[in-house]
């Protein structure tokens, strides 16, 4: 293949296009948990988190819900990830053998929100979320009373998430969406003293907590007694006035590990006693291999 500018922005394209349909293949499992929020700085903090607004009865002026202010902040990052193809490759036209590298490099590009999102779950016995409390802890300080999203044991840990909100668990922080981009001129210096051609994808994001009451973490083994007490516990909340937050858990996070016991607890219409298994139906499963 005779190589010039014009093959070179011909190849661009078409690894371009095949990044795109890759991309648009990949059915990323982050947002079944986290919110996305688009931002234009930096950093965004969330003051908000922790409020709860109500309705009440309209009678004299209005009554102002002052948001509690919470110093948390999620800063954005770089993230990036390129590939080199060899000159002598296009020269002799075997180019085929780096699409599967280009389709493979969109699958991680899709899923490295994944990795960000679900290691919030896994590590979020240790960062703390905006109470200034480790976003999994048994002493959330909510009113004059301190309040529990944690079953602290030594077992594999499972999750049980209310996201039927606008505001989640956890927040997917966008600043600017991925670029497929390109080191390809003739005159690029790594062209001229390698041989090579750069591919590149990079963009602007990153991860963070959203709001506690929405997350509760389980370290006991998975079955009806632990699946009821958790769920009860989310039940429970409430906000520092004593009103019901009227949280309803509708998601329950497992490892690949506790997928037969997930499903037999939510799927199965009989227990193992051969009794009616009352739990049939009452979360959806999600199981994610980045938690195992």
């Amino acid at each position: 293949m005779l190589i010039n500018q014009s093959t070179l922005n011909a190849l661009y394209q078409s690894f371009s296009l095949i990044f795109q349909n890759a991309f648009s293949a990949v059915a990323p499992q982050w947002p079944r948990v986290a919110m996305s929020v688009q931002t234009q700085t930096k950093s965004q903090q969330y003051g908000f988190l922790g409020a709860f607004p109500r309705m009440r009865e309209w009678i004299g002026d209005r009554e102002m819900q002052n948001l509690m202010t919470h110093d948390f902040t999620i800063k954005n990052k770089d993230f990036e990830a390129a590939i080199e193809v060899d000159r002598n490759d296009i020269e002799d036209d075997i180019l085929g053998i780096y699409n599967p590298i280009v389709q493979e490099f969109a699958r991680i590009a899709a899923t490295h929100p994944d990795e960000l999102i679900f290691s919030l779950l896994a590590n979020g016995t240790s960062n703390k979320c905006y109470d200034g409390k480790a976003f999994f802890a048994d002493n959330h300080p909510v009113g004059k009373q301190s309040v529990s999203n944690f079953s602290d044991s030594s077992g594999t840990p499972w999750y049980l998430l209310d996201t039927t909100r606008a505001v989640k668990a956890f927040v997917f922080q966008k600043r600017r969406d991925l670029e497929f981009v390109s080191l390809d001129k003739l005159t690029d210096p790594q062209v001229f003293m390698k041989r090579k051609y750069v591919y590149g994808i990079d963009a602007r994001y990153n991860a963070g907590y959203g709001l506690w009451q929405l997350a509760y973490r389980s370290e006991l083994s998975l079955d009806a007694t632990n699946y009821a007490a958790a769920r009860a516990a989310m039940m429970s909340y409430k906000d520092d006035q004593g009103r019901p937050l009227g949280i309803m858990p509708n998601l329950l996070v497992v490892p690949p590990a506790l997928e037969g016991d997930a499903r037999a607890l939510l799927l199965n219409s009989m227990n193992a006693a051969g009794a009616t298994n009352t739990w049939q139906g009452t979360s959806e499963l999600l199981v994610v291999p980045l938690i195992g």
